[in-house]
């Protein structure tokens, strides 16, 4: 018997004796599928997988940032001597700096130029579903194979700036804080921009095409029709997209390590590389646990901010699932 059928029945049974029929307590099945919300159980998997993985490992950086390691023997309770020495350090406080100049460079480049190229690659031409296929192969490779690629690319002595010291002076772009920087911005966007077009293509697709109807009738242009009807039509997209490369932004390591390696001198040393420099080359476990938790604090911290005040907590399906 369906939902529908049960639901007739019930109603006839409520006229003939004049009760309304008692609730069960259990969420009815959504119509035709006759099935009810999957329980707890469904989720019991991801949740094990989720506290192993992530909130034990969290837990023992927890421990670990109060305490003194060198990664033999026993780790010794140090109190807050390595959140002290971490307020006091210089290099910490510019590589908190670093971090969120790169993350606000990555979103201010890559929103635009994703959003543009996303919208684009919505069409349904033959020839745009090529380009956007070759388009998207960065997103197939490693974060290493891409900073290894361009650091050969760049290489002042063999790369392409030995070839045009006309665009690039000496050619040595990893020698200067502005110009590595600048790098390294364009090698994150090279590499992710991909991602996040992949988000708008699929929002763009999304919209109503009766939308765009109505506004040729009204006599609005293809500008018009981007800046009223897409972009809006595209907002709770930008979120998402903003709080990945956020997320991503002030967790990025692979990239500094290959191309720059912090320097010159200390230019380039964002939070994450300078927590791998405590950690993995001075063998001071706790003042890397240290870095690693407060990185986790401040980008839990601005996601929660960017959650609330661009209001992505209140957006809702227009569609309820199972």
């Amino acid at each position: 018997m369906t939902f529908a059928t049960a639901s007739a029945v019930d109603s006839e049974q409520s006229e003939r004796t004049g009760r309304t029929p008692a609730r069960t307590g259990r969420t009815p099945a959504r119509a035709g599928t006759g099935v009810g919300r999957p329980g707890f159980a469904w989720a019991a998997p991801a949740a094990v997988f989720f506290g192993l993985f992530a909130i034990v490992p969290l837990g023992m950086l927890v421990v670990l940032s109060f305490a003194s390691w060198n990664g033999l023997g026993e780790p010794e309770f140090a109190g807050l001597d390595n959140w002290s020495k971490l307020l006091d350090d210089p290099v910490m406080l510019e590589s908190l700096w670093l971090s969120v100049l790169l993350t606000l460079l990555g979103v201010v480049v890559q929103t635009p130029v994703s959003i543009l190229l996303g919208v684009w690659a919505a069409g349904r031409q033959r020839n745009r579903a090529v380009l956007a296929a070759i388009y998207f192969v960065p997103l197939l490779l490693s974060i290493t194979a891409v900073s290894v690629l361009w650091r050969a690319v760049l290489d002042p002595n063999f790369g392409v700036p030995s070839q045009a010291e006309w665009l690039f002076g000496d050619g040595n772009l990893l020698g200067k804080q502005a110009t590595a920087i600048g790098v390294l911005v364009f090698v994150a966007t090279w590499q992710f921009t991909p991602l996040h077009t992949l988000i708008y293509q699929g929002a763009a697709r999304a919209i109503p095409q009766v939308l765009y109807q109505a506004a040729e009738i009204d006599g609005a242009g293809r500008v018009r029709q981007f800046i009223h009807i897409t972009l809006p039509q595209l907002r709770n997209s930008i979120i998402t997209s903003v709080i990945l490369m956020v997320v991503g932004g002030l967790t990025t390591f692979d990239t500094v390590l290959i191309l720059t390696q912090g320097g010159p001198g200390t230019d380039t040393t964002i939070s994450a590389y300078y927590m791998y420099q405590k950690a993995f080359k001075s063998f001071d476990f706790g003042t890397g646990a240290a870095i690693a938790l407060l990185l986790v604090v401040v980008a839990t911290v601005i996601s929660l901010i960017m959650v609330r005040l661009s209001g992505y907590d209140k957006m809702r399906s227009t569609q309820e699932g199972v």
